[in-house]
């Protein structure tokens, strides 16, 4: 096992810029996660670490050895791709054994490692099958006990559990942890999928257009996203993100108020009229209680009608359901800020009960918000 490290790694091809500038280091038995849209450069860059392309210009090293030029047969790295690549000719025992044949393993200790790998895979019993006797599932097993097998430096997966369906993936992707935590190689895994990335990785690289936006540990990514990208792209549903003007201590959004904590009017030092972008996640929002909504309606109408000023509600945004999505054990409501376009995600309790254009109040945790510039995209508070 060992650490791997990127230095400026930069892949062009032809005129196009695939990655630019890429350098972080893995350490020696941790499992990194590689996150991002698609085109993004992550598989780019995996194939740069495992030997199969080369990079444009930077360094790359596997342990304490520099890896420029060298051929991905001596690089000591095992990769699993998305198509699994069994040999359909071969039983699992020999798709398992084939890396150690190729580098003149003896026979005992070929049969030793098969039958370890295919015990903590739960495939023992399928060692004399083809592939095509074997579910998806069985497939991907078999893939990943051939490249453990090898007790190599460094484990490489391209989005390796994208062909499952859901139960499965969930499933893998818990036994593919549970085996991480036994084996201790150094792995970089590969994926679009953010919830793999969260629930998978000691850190995330979080990647866009070929540039590194963050990395992180999942829960520092996820509560101070770097920019608007990170912060849209990791989190299910998605952050909300409202454009806002400042008007002195409260911003406007979409003709209606919310005010501004003060710790981040201390943090920011907003000037008058300055535009802002808002996030917030759909669970730091909250229906308010229908009844409550009137009365406080009712009392807002009779301060009025007495010449008093009523207290100003400006945590408080109305919003007109347009889909409700139940999911069990809560209730997804896609909302718009009535008047425009602007969407709003929310996370109601399994037993709301709504309908498409009914009108709602809904209130934000003030102190849950995020900013971030509107024109770089760069977060500015927290």
């Amino acid at each position: 096992m060992a650490n791997v490290r990127l230095e400026g790694i930069t892949r062009k091809f032809n005129s196009a810029t695939a990655i630019e500038d890429i350098s972080f280091e893995v350490p020696d038995g941790q499992f990194w996660v590689m996150v991002g849209p698609s085109g993004c450069g992550k598989s780019t860059i995996l194939r740069t670490i495992a030997g199969l392309d080369t990079q444009s210009s930077g360094n790359l090293y596997i342990g304490d050895a520099l890896m420029n030029g060298i051929p991905a047969r001596a690089r000591d790295v095992a990769m699993v791709f998305q198509n699994y690549a069994l040999y359909p000719h071969m039983t699992v025992a020999k798709n398992l054994a084939f890396g150690l044949r190729m580098r003149g393993v003896d026979a005992k200790t070929m049969q030793e490692r098969v039958e370890t790998v295919a015990r903590s895979l739960n495939i023992a019993h399928l060692l004399d099958r083809k592939p095509r006797q074997l579910s998806g599932g069985q497939q991907q097993r078999v893939a990943l006990g051939r490249a453990i097998a090898r007790q190599p430096q460094v484990f490489l997966l391209d989005e390796p559990l994208s062909n499952l369906d859901a139960q499965l993936r969930d499933d893998t992707r818990a036994e593919l942890k549970q085996l991480h935590q036994q084996v201790g190689i150094t792995t970089i895994y590969v994926t679009h999928d953010q919830v793999e990335a969260m629930t998978l990785a000691d850190r995330i690289v979080v990647l866009n257009r070929g540039q590194i936006q963050q990395i992180g540990d999942p829960q520092t990514i996820y509560a101070r996203p770097a920019n608007l990208m990170v912060a849209t792209f990791l989190g299910n549903p998605p952050m909300n993100i409202l454009h806002a003007t400042y008007t002195g201590e409260v911003f406007q959004v979409a003709g209606q108020s919310l005010s501004c904590p003060p710790a981040l009017q201390d943090k920011l030092q907003l000037s008058q009229g300055q535009g802002v972008e808002l996030g917030i996640r759909p669970e730091h929002i909250t229906i308010k209680n229908e009844k409550l909504k009137i009365k406080n309606q009712e009392e807002k109408e009779a301060l009025s009608m007495n010449g008093e000023t009523p207290p100003l509600q400006h945590s408080l945004l109305m919003v007109e359901v347009k889909v409700v999505e139940p999911l069990g054990r809560e209730t997804l409501i896609r909302a718009n800020l009535p008047a425009s376009e602007v969407p709003l995600n929310i996370q109601a309790a399994s037993d709301w009960r709504g309908h498409s254009g009914d009108r709602i109040s809904v209130q934000l945790d003030l102190n849950q918000l995020f900013v971030f510039d509107p024109t770089t995209g760069d977060a500015l508070f927290p």
